[in-house]
């Protein structure tokens, strides 16, 4: 798989019928590795690693309603208290990060309310802050760490 722009990581990886799975440490199973799965796994140990986020708060991959339509997130972390705190959209290396991407994710967070926002293909992380009052989001150059929020 190709280099992704986080640190480096040790993941479990298995091979059954000529296909590669990874482990998810989140869901306690092996997924099969795509591009964009390589990203969500660095993802969500960035997230536990560098950023601090206790496991027990981290969500990937679940079904969720918007506008009436069944959509899935890639990541979700909650805050204590059960309300969400960043929703991630992973996309694989080889799909440039553009308006769209934001897009989709807003309208995703017109349901979910997160306080912020991260986009990444793995190699651009692009990273916003919810202001509801406004309805807008204002870029920053990273997600706060666990112990900040």
């Amino acid at each position: 798989m190709q280099n992704l722009n986080f640190p480096a990581y040790t993941f479990r990886l298995k091979n059954s019928e000529n296909k590669t799975s990874i482990f998810d440490s989140i869901r306690k199973k092996f997924i099969i590795l795509t591009p964009e799965e390589w990203v969500r796994q660095h993802t969500v140990q960035f997230l536990i690693s560098e950023k601090k986020y206790p496991k027990s708060l981290i969500n990937v991959e679940k079904k969720v309603a918007v506008n009436g339509m069944q959509k899935r997130y890639d990541v979700i972390v909650f805050h204590p208290n059960g309300t969400i705190n960043i929703i991630v959209e992973c996309k694989a290396p080889k799909i440039k990060i553009t308006q769209a991407t934001f897009d989709q994710i807003a309208r995703y967070n017109l349901t979910l309310n997160a306080d912020y926002l991260m986009v990444t293909n793995g190699l651009d992380h692009y990273y916003c802050q919810m202001d509801f009052k406004q309805e807008r989001y204002h870029f920053l150059k990273e997600i706060p760490n666990y112990s900040t929020i």
